[in-house]
């Protein structure tokens, strides 16, 4: 076989709990065993042994008896559709090549039952030629192993010279239950492995606050069910959604790995609006530490300005009451789990205020007129703008109220208005934001660098 990279297995999460350890252990899934060599090298594998390697002889006296650089051994699952899964020993190996060297000798001997594997790697006769000197890396992931296995591993080089020889005692550690997620379904299948005279085992899934909290009842693996395969729906990726274990026996000890644990999109959008008492929520599904502000974005991509008063500790819901439900208005999250900004209001289809400026019917003035779907008092500030901060402002004027002629917003929705002198707000760099203030938390709207000699604008 040739081959220059590492075979990579389908996208599918894959971990393992030890009852040695007590935690989570992640175990790499392949999809089929495979030899990779280092770049510029041309390898070729062969999974039978050669009895005549077994015979050293003596080395070049050229060659450093450290010429074997390296071995590491782990251990990966390897899955097949319609297959199932089984457990490889993954070796390791660096050498530097000598010009006396054809390749390296990988086994693995079983210290119960003294049967041995053993891969065989060559590399060709015009690759050796170029890489003579060169460090060659080699991984091999096919030897099939089982758990609670004690093996033995040597390399060798190929042929092989005495004294040049690195040997490696390894113990396939005893799993208790292996899990992983099909994202497609969402579901976590969790598989409890047999073992004569275990005990029934118990697998759920739990929200882990203070303690793990269940999501839905415990299921019980009994030690005659006909498959060890349990399957745990779930309805969101929460970094605090876990998958616990335990033996039916008496304080047994639970193992637990949570999946989901760096995936923390589905926190910051946990917010709710309230229309009747316009009230703004945000109630984090899992522990959360740090901050939480509202605050208004002037544009798309810009800087998202805090609101006074409006910060809050994140320790569990969050709420802020008479909130202008307005597309500028967001809610920005400063938390142990990452920076982000939400905004509720932007594609939900809330009815927003809206702020025009016009030419006034008095002379040296302009008109600021409101337009709102509900009765609402307004606000005017003349800004300054400035290129690493928020605009400098001032109050000018409360906005006077209209009457609506019929009693009905939605027909006659222009609500208030105010005028303000020209030549303040025509100066250039200045903006006119416009407040709502019947409300405790609002975001401005704002118009900048008015073309005064033929102004009309409307902020959105």
């Amino acid at each position: 076989m040739h081959t220059s990279q590492m075979l990579a297995g389908p996208a599918v999460v894959f971990l393992s709990l030890t009852w040695s350890t007590y935690q989570s252990l992640a175990v790499p899934q392949i999809g089929e065993c495979g030899l990779s060599c280092s770049q510029g090298f041309d390898c070729k594998s062969r999974v039978s042994r050669n009895i005549f390697n077994s015979f050293c002889r003596q080395p070049p006296t050229s060659m450093s008896p450290s010429v074997l650089e390296a071995l590491k051994l782990t251990t990966a699952m390897k899955c097949a559709p319609h297959e199932g899964c089984s457990l490889v020993l993954r070796v390791q190996a660096s050498l530097i090549l000598h010009d006396s060297l054809r390749g390296l000798e990988a086994c693995s001997m079983n210290l119960d039952t003294q049967e041995t594997q053993c891969q065989n790697v060559r590399v060709s006769r015009a690759s050796r030629r170029r890489q003579v000197g060169r460090q060659l890396q080699v991984h091999f992931d096919c030897f099939e192993v089982s758990v609670a296995q004690s093996l033995y591993v040597t390399l060798r080089t190929v042929p092989h010279f005495c004294g040049v020889q690195l040997d490696q005692q390894y113990h396939v550690e005893v799993e208790k239950f292996s899990y992983w997620v099909d994202r497609s379904r969402k579901v976590i299948l969790v598989q409890v492995p047999e073992a004569p005279g275990a005990p029934d085992y118990y697998v759920r899934l739990c929200l882990k606050w203070f303690t793990c909290e269940d999501v839905g009842a415990p299921v019980r693996v009994t030690v005659n069910r006909m498959s060890r395969t349990v399957s745990l729906p779930y309805s969101q990726e929460l970094p605090c959604l876990c998958l616990e274990g335990w033996s039916a026996t008496p304080d047994a000890v639970r193992m637990q790995a949570c999946p989901f644990e760096d995936e923390t999109e589905a926190l910051w959008d946990a917010i709710r609006y309230h229309p009747g008492d316009q009230a703004l929520s945000w109630e984090p599904a899992c522990p959360v530490s740090g901050h939480v502000s509202l605050c208004w974005r002037p544009g798309p991509g810009a800087l998202c300005h805090s609101l006074e008063h409006s910060g809050r500790p994140a320790h569990g819901r969050v709420q802020y009451l008479l909130v202008d439900a307005q597309p500028q208005l967001c809610l920005k999250f400063s938390t142990s789990r990452g920076f982000r900004v939400r905004c509720p209001f932007q594609e939900r289809g809330f009815q927003a205020w809206k702020m025009t400026v016009q030419p006034a019917a008095s002379q040296g003035h302009l008109r600021v007129t409101f337009f709102s779907p509900s009765a609402a008092h307004f606000q005017v500030h003349l800004c300054h703008q400035r290129k690493s901060w928020a605009p400098a402002c001032r109050p000018v004027l409360g906005a006077t109220a209209l009457p609506s002629a019929s009693g009905d917003f939605m027909a006659d929705p222009a609500v208030a208005f105010v005028n303000i002198p020209r030549d303040e707000a025509c100066v250039p760099n200045t903006c006119i934001q416009g407040w709502r203030t019947d409300v405790l938390f609002s975001a401005p709207q704002q118009l900048c660098d008015l073309q005064c000699t033929a102004t009309q604008g409307t902020a959105d």
